[in-house]
């Protein structure tokens, strides 16, 4: 049983979770976890029995049927105790979920103040207007926190990537730098568990971006074309545009980062994985009614290739091969310029609306222009705007 990441307990527990999500494709599960149909059944069949063996943390009842009002004091304080950051409104939500008879939230903030674990308010920040894609995995948003400075001298990025509709976070990785190569293999490794999203949204810095050139193509974004998955980049100046990037980094500092220590990349990962758990399927989550994310999500149905799909052209069109080591292709006995990301890359060549002109694609993706009646004869075309943007 290839159970595959963070530990045996975890994988089991996060396979579980999926599987009992309404509408979840069990037999595609156990594919994408790398199990047999067999053995998925028997630990989903465990989970729904209740068996504690499937996670580390105790599942031991926070209460028992009549029990005095310093019961739910002590049930008040334990979740406070075990989640700083959380307030009443949250508190009040779990003690509910977990079939204890609760208070009003102004009574549980009172407990809170009287147990001294109430500190000073925090002013709002300006509101903005809200965008909410319709179903999950139409639309993932991913970012890079700012670096995070280790006990052993080391630095962690932490990779975060939420689903827009649930808030549902697939991947939160400790990287040890921001390179193309690392996202990349992080995203390969949890697209084959989750499926693939329609469309990335990020913002316009690396790797997704490159502010030096200035078409901005990228050979991380040719990646993901050749898997059908769009990018989405934020207007520039505009963060409030990722708004859900930047409060669940806010999240993320506040319940792991300012609570914990971190010995290394090693023990970041450990502790974001081990409140991942939390956060997906516990924390009531105030973006959309105090529900956990689990409770709007579903893995994408559109799976992750088992070998990255090439390009294709019909039969007749004209197709130049991109030199691997210089970007220009070779048209008309002539040498044209194209952006540097599709070095080694098929093109076709393609007549545009007027004599003279053609246009260079990448599958239907339009990268560059060619004017055979202009000195200069041709003018790279940024990436497409995608009709997804929410900007």
């Amino acid at each position: 049983m290839p159970w595959r990441e963070v530990s045996v307990m975890d994988e089991r527990l996060e396979f579980v979770r999926l599987a009992m999500l309404e509408g979840a494709n069990r037999r595609e599960l156990c594919r994408r976890f790398g199990i047999s149909p067999q053995v998925g059944y028997k630990w989903l069949a465990r989970g729904e029995a209740g068996d504690e063996d499937l996670k580390d943390r105790s599942r031991r009842p926070l209460h028992s049927p009549g029990r005095s009002s310093d019961a739910l004091e002590a049930a008040v304080l334990a979740v406070r105790d075990a989640h700083p950051p959380w307030g009443a409104r949250k508190i009040e939500q779990v003690l509910s979920q977990r079939g204890m008879k609760t208070a009003a939230v102004s009574t549980i903030h009172a407990i809170l103040q009287r147990h001294d674990r109430i500190g000073e308010p925090v002013s709002p920040g300006k509101a903005y207007q809200r965008f909410e894609k319709e179903a999950p995995n139409l639309l993932w948003q991913m970012d890079f926190k700012g670096w995070v400075r280790l006990d052993d001298g080391s630095v962690c990025h932490p990779l975060t990537v939420i689903d827009d509709h649930s808030r549902y976070v697939p991947c939160l990785k400790a990287c040890a730098d921001q390179k193309g190569s690392t996202v990349k293999a992080h995203l390969e490794t949890c697209m084959r568990r989750y499926g693939m999203p329609q469309a990335f949204f990020v913002d316009n810095g690396n790797p997704w971006s490159d502010s030096q050139v200035a078409d901005h193509w990228t050979r991380f974004e040719v990646w993901l074309l050749k898997l059908g998955v769009g990018l989405v980049r934020s207007t520039p100046y505009h963060p409030q545009s990722r708004g859900k990037n930047e409060r669940f980094h806010r999240t993320l500092k506040a319940e792991v980062l300012a609570l914990r220590p971190l010995k290394n990349l090693d023990h970041a990962q450990q502790a974001f994985d081990e409140w991942l758990g939390v956060y997906n399927h516990e924390r009531p989550h105030e973006g959309i009614g105090l529900q956990p994310p689990s409770s709007r999500y579903r893995s994408s149905p559109k799976s992750m290739p088992e070998h990255l799909p090439e390009p294709e052209y019909d039969e007749g069109e004209i197709v130049r091969t991109v030199c691997s080591t210089k970007p220009y292709i070779r048209f008309k006995s002539r040498r044209f310029s194209v952006p540097k990301a599709f070095c080694g890359e098929r093109l076709a060549i393609r007549p545009l609306d007027r004599d003279g002109r053609f246009g260079l694609f990448f599958a239907s993706h339009h990268v560059a222009d060619i004017n055979l009646t202009d000195p200069k004869p041709v003018s790279h075309v940024p990436e497409q705007v995608s009709a997804m943007s929410p900007d």
